[in-house]
């Protein structure tokens, strides 16, 4: 008879750890806006954090190995007019970042490898089209250029960043504040959590309500919902007595909990981070100074505990690094970045293996940076997995791709309605293609010629600081 008392599960002894001192990133004055979001974005090049600035809102770029102490006159990414809220980088480009803002707009940004001189001020599109602020970005995990914004408005926008057009707008579902909003696998539903307590399932393409829950938590306070492995939905929430639960749920069945597990009592809205390769769900609290994960399986009862990362600080936000941007080398399947009130301290999860070979059940192929669809072959209808990579080698980043807008004029679609009557302002000619194309060319030149002087200027000022630190 078998007395198998533990759960067999190799990711039973994960632990975290934060990294030494001098691996941390400090000075930086995190933004103190009364916001759900996470207030930190990374990628295997970069780390974004939505600090505070007087006068508009903005948010400071470092490359992941700029550790230590941040020059308080670093350049940062300015050019909305009210606080940043929420900031995510694209999938399938490591130097493109989006963020939403207070001031209903939201900015796409090109961050150019090297440190630039002075802030970056100029996104390289701005979609607009939300009438309050926008709290909620989320870039589609296959297609290319998609981008999914939510505002207080109440309403879910999907734009072409590529064109900069609105796709669909999905303006009749939510009754009050959308609270998140996540994607499937492959892009083709969503999953939303709104203040009228229900979690909607939906298809954006066909804007329709596949699925909806009322109530899968009694509390009050706001409910977080992602999906996981199989179409299965985890969510975080509150009960009727304010302890904090977290549930499993299956689409076919959505009356009834897979699994509903309370936690504790306190008030933080947890921020639910999902590993799909090693079906771990990471919980992080705002305010709290811990992270529990949990596995979730197939096997009652489904959602297993696995263990607390704890710490003295209280998290400010945290930041969650795609698989392509860990060691693995040394075992490591998880990677945050904890924001203290004047600093960012990543902490890495590892498991402990004796062998320092590759550990192929520990990293199965992994999404990489090449988008599975365009974002019209999306709209379309059709869907297609993430296009995967192996990490056995270790992972490269793809050097500085730039993001190009195309823009439809306008004009092109609608001809003017009749002869043109004056010919006092100036002649037809002037306006020609070729002259245009000229204009166009000479800018684009202009604009090379600065960034290669900004970027000899930056190249000059750190050969003189080494000059200086020399000279001491």
């Amino acid at each position: 008879m078998s007395r198998r008392v533990v759960r067999q599960s190799k990711f039973r002894h994960v632990f975290g750890q934060p990294v030494k001192a001098d691996q941390m990133y400090e000075d930086i004055r995190v933004s103190k806006v009364t916001c759900d979001s996470s207030f930190c974005a990374v990628n295997p090049k970069f780390v974004a954090i939505i600090v505070e600035s007087g006068g508009g809102g903005a948010f400071i770029v470092l490359p992941l190995a700029k550790t230590g102490r941040v020059d308080k006159n670093h350049p940062l990414v300015t050019g909305h007019t009210a606080p940043v809220l929420d900031i995510d980088w694209c999938p399938h480009n490591d130097n493109v970042i989006a963020s939403a803002s207070e001031d209903t707009t939201v900015m796409v940004w090109q961050i150019p490898d090297y440190v630039p001189v002075r802030n970056i001020t100029e996104p390289v599109v701005t979609l607009e089209g939300h009438s309050k602020r926008v709290s909620i970005i989320s870039w589609h995990p296959t297609a290319r250029n998609v981008l999914l914004s939510a505002g207080c408005d109440n309403l879910v926008i999907l734009w072409n960043v590529g064109t900069g057009e609105m796709l669909l707008a999905l303006d009749d579902m939510h009754t009050d504040l959308i609270y998140n909003v996540g994607w499937n696998r492959n892009g083709s539903l969503l999953v939303t959590t709104c203040k009228d307590k229900k979690v909607r399932v939906i298809d954006p393409r066909k804007q329709q309500i596949i699925a909806e829950k009322t109530k899968p938590h009694d509390g009050t306070r706001p409910i977080r919902a992602i999906f996981v492995a199989d179409g299965k939905i985890f969510t975080t929430g509150f009960s009727r007595m304010s302890e904090r639960q977290l549930g499993l749920w299956d689409l076919n069945n959505f009356e009834e909990p897979i699994a509903l597990q309370e936690m504790d009592t306190s008030n933080g809205v947890l921020l639910p981070f999902y590993d799909a390769d090693s079906s771990i769900v990471y919980l992080c609290g705002k305010g709290d100074s811990s992270i529990r994960y949990f596995e979730i399986t197939d096997e009652a009862p489904y959602v297993h505990y696995l263990n607390t990362y704890s710490s003295k600080e209280p998290q400010r936000g945290m930041g969650f690094m795609p698989k392509r941007g860990l060691d693995v080398s040394k075992c490591e399947i998880a990677r945050f970045f904890k924001l203290h009130e004047r600093k960012c301290e990543p902490i890495v999860m590892t498991v402990p293996r004796k062998s320092d070979l590759f550990q192929d059940d520990l990293y199965p192929d992994t999404p990489g940076p090449e988008p599975a669809l365009e974002a019209d072959e999306w709209l379309s209808g059709k869907d297609a997995e993430p296009i995967l990579i192996s990490l056995r080698d270790g992972y490269v980043p793809i050097k500085n791709r730039e993001l190009k807008v195309v823009k439809k004029n306008i004009l092109d679609s609608k001809p003017p309605p009749g002869p043109r009557r004056s010919h006092s302002t100036c002649d037809s000619d002037y306006f020609s293609q070729p002259a245009l194309e000229e204009v166009l060319e000479e800018i684009r030149a202009l604009k090379e010629t600065v960034q290669a002087q900004e970027k000899r200027i930056s190249d000059l000022e750190n050969k003189l600081c080494q000059f200086t630190n020399g000279t001491d």
